[in-house]
């Protein structure tokens, strides 16, 4: 439960720098912080992750909160000494609450960070999204070290099925 600490800390740091960006900036308002690379830009972004659009407000809010309870259920069923994944999971839940908090009261989520060269842009993000993101890195690091360990471990099962002398 240690690694839960990570929840607050993503929400309030997401929810802030919202509240910032909707109080300094005008929507579609583009402002250079590292030259073009690197913009901060106002947008609402009604649909999904990388603005696909899966259909009403609603239904992304709704796909978002069944995949917040599933990474719910993969954090409590996740052993306590698999600490990067449930670091990683913390993560998750912690961005994609902040981003349900958004859905749920402006219908759409706040993004804001804008990376490219011209005309080459990755979709405009926010905070809750890189935690997001770095939360699914953790994850898969940590279910690539899980596998090493099983690997070595004696008694460990073979991809068929049966189980391996160690």
């Amino acid at each position: 439960m240690k690694v839960l600490w990570a929840v607050p800390v993503i929400l309030v740091l997401d929810q802030s720098s919202k509240i910032v960006v909707q109080n300094t900036m005008v929507r579609r308002e583009s402002i250079p912080v590292l030259g073009d690379y690197f913009r901060l830009t106002y947008i609402h972004n009604p649909g999904a992750a990388f603005g696909l659009d899966l259909g009403s407000s609603l239904l992304h809010t709704l796909i978002s909160i069944a995949a917040l309870l599933f990474v719910g259920w993969l954090f409590f069923t996740t052993p306590r000494e698999s600490r990067c994944l449930r670091l990683g999971l913390s993560m998750v839940v912690g961005g994609a609450l902040g981003n349900i908090i958004d859905r749920l009261y402006l219908g759409a989520v706040v993004d804001f960070f804008d990376v490219g060269v011209g005309a080459l842009r990755w979709p405009v993000f926010n905070v809750a999204d890189s935690f997001v993101t770095a939360g699914i890195f953790l994850l898969a690091i940590g279910y690539l070290v899980q596998r090493e360990k099983d690997k070595t471990s004696p008694g460990r099962r073979h991809p068929g099925g049966q189980v391996l002398e160690g």
